[in-house]
């Protein structure tokens, strides 16, 4: 695995900010745009995992960042289910919603092999550098 020197480096982070801005763009639109509670709460919670990934890597200690990616995780879990909800109320297309949940699911299947890998390893964290 490549050195990460900041939380920018995580292909998790990168593609949950990919996946924040597609969400963003789609809730600005259409009937999305009127639903305020779900537009906003969709659009906080795949924030959340960009940020809980960010928060957590520069805490500098792996248990932190592992229980701040378990948080990341459960934000993609409440994306995925608000995704439903938007399908539901007709915001989305069946083709849309499918191409959505493919990739938050992609995004929280690689925040959960960083999990596996940072548990399996021996590493402590920056903070425990001297």
């Amino acid at each position: 695995m490549a050195t990460i020197k900041s939380f920018e480096d995580i292909e998790a982070w990168q593609k949950a900010r990919e996946l924040s801005k597609k969400i963003f763009e789609l809730t600005m639109t259409g009937t999305f745009a009127k639903d305020f509670s779900l537009r906003d709460q969709i659009n906080r919670a795949t924030g959340s995992i960009m940020d809980n990934i960010a928060e957590g890597f520069e805490r500098g200690g792996t248990r932190e960042f592992i229980q701040f990616l378990s948080i990341a995780k459960g934000s993609a879990g409440e994306v995925r289910s608000q995704l439903y909800r938007a399908l539901d109320r007709k915001h989305l297309e069946n083709s849309q919603h499918a191409v959505l949940l493919d990739e938050i699911t992609k995004v929280s299947k690689m925040i959960n092999g960083f999990i596996s890998y940072l548990r399996d390893s021996n590493l402590k964290g920056m903070k425990f550098n001297n």
